[in-house]
């Protein structure tokens, strides 16, 4: 298997976007998957991708490549 899988605990579904926090920005960070797993991300199917919410405070800043969805 050479597909990454979502992190999301009991999907199974593979992984289309890599999910980042910066803290000191209180910011969520959705993006394409990362080239190499990445220690302090996390692999998203496209439906936890496109469905992630923040705690209230935070935003969501979702980086995508024109002409793709998640």
């Amino acid at each position: 298997m050479n597909a990454r899988p979502c992190s999301k605990a009991t999907c199974r579904d593979e992984a289309v976007a890599t999910l980042t926090y910066d803290y000191g920005d209180s910011m969520a960070v959705v993006g394409p998957l990362s080239m190499v797993v990445e220690p302090h991300g996390y692999d998203l199917c496209a439906r936890h991708a496109e469905s992630l919410s923040a705690p209230k405070g935070w935003q969501v800043v979702r980086h995508v490549v024109l002409g793709h969805d998640f």
